[in-house]
């Protein structure tokens, strides 16, 4: 299953003002990376895979539409999974990003 394409546009104009954007295709979804790190990814699977501290998962799993991210079987630390009936507006989506991006800025850049 390809990515979804207009979930896609949505997060490039969430982050159309911000530095050191570029989109990369990876595991099948469109990944966005901030300074070559990893902030969100467009999922194939459908919905968005957000990278967060891992402190900050656990009390957001407690959300509706929010799962661990599962990745070769194993639990990825770091990251949620987001199904589309948690970003249809442009207030929740533009929040889940905003960790991504938040976290993502924190690293070095690559």
């Amino acid at each position: 299953m390809a990515y979804d394409v207009e979930l896609a546009d949505r997060v490039r104009e969430l982050l159309a003002a911000e530095r050191g954007v570029e989109a990369k295709p990876m595991f099948g979804g469109l990944a966005f990376l901030i300074n070559g790190n990893m902030s969100v990814a467009v999922s194939s699977r459908g919905g968005l895979m957000v990278r967060l501290p891992p402190a900050d998962a656990e009390r957001l799993l407690a959300r509706p539409h929010v799962e661990p991210m599962i990745m070769a079987g194993r639990q990825t630390r770091g990251w949620l999974r987001v199904a589309t009936g948690g970003l249809k507006t442009r207030r929740q989506l533009a929040a889940w990003v905003a960790r991504g991006i938040d976290f993502a800025k924190g690293l070095p850049p690559k």
